[in-house]
């Protein structure tokens, strides 16, 4: 087994554990938080809770791989300052994909992304750095999914899409065939997106048209 450490104490660290002990080639053997989060606590789910400021010591970048579990806070920004941040220390990341993903043909993953289960994946689909696929997914062929991206379950992205980095997708939001999805976008739950949208735009299930608010005033 290969070992690695966890970033994050939240629900999603303590998922990403369950699932890469249980279907991946990893072990983890510890999470880690920067050392004002820390607090009292020194163990999750059995194994220990490290200071990232000092994780290099005792798990050191040679040794182990990192998984940054953190959500789409600010529009995957907390996330990506934490990759980036893990990055420069030296670690390479975790990168897993579901023994219970569907695909056929060849799709690219990049590092640190996660994929949940009952996703489709279709052939020449590209997923980039940092990314996350929820549950239940059908992403179509020859889409292209960037960096920092974050997609809830049951979401459709049709053939030949393209999303844009730093994109938050919502549970039951639908992008049509061809559609570019710009960088830095919200799309709501339940959304239909018929057309391609602009950079930072909010978009809504009441239809296409964008919130009047800017992805950068929208506190998730």
């Amino acid at each position: 087994m290969r070992r690695a450490v966890v970033f994050g104490a939240t629900d999603f660290a303590e998922v990403a554990k369950v699932y890469l002990d249980a279907d991946s080639a990893y072990s983890v053997c510890a999470f880690t938080v920067h050392e004002r989060f820390l607090g009292e606590r020194k163990e999750l789910l059995g194994v220990p809770v490290v200071p990232f400021e000092r994780l290099a010591e005792s798990h050191p970048p040679a040794d182990y791989d990192v998984f940054v579990a953190l959500g789409f806070s600010g529009n995957n920004r907390a996330r990506t300052t934490v990759y980036e941040e893990v990055k420069s220390k030296g670690y390479d990341f975790v990168t897993y994909v579901s023994s219970r993903v569907s695909h056929v043909g060849h799709f690219t993953i990049g590092k640190n992304s996660f994929v949940f289960e009952n996703n489709v994946i279709q052939p020449f689909v590209s997923i980039g750095d940092n990314t996350i696929l929820w549950s239940g997914n059908h992403i179509g062929h020859h889409s292209t999914i960037g960096n920092n991206c974050f997609l809830a379950s049951h979401v459709v992205v049709s053939g030949h899409c393209t999303i844009g980095d730093n994109t938050f997708i919502g549970v039951n939001a639908t992008l049509r065939h061809g559609v570019a999805v710009a960088p830095d976008c919200i799309i709501g739950a339940g959304a239909l997106i018929l057309k391609d949208t602009v950079p930072k735009g909010v978009y809504k299930a009441t239809g296409t048209q964008p919130d009047a608010r800017t992805s950068d005033q929208l506190k998730l």
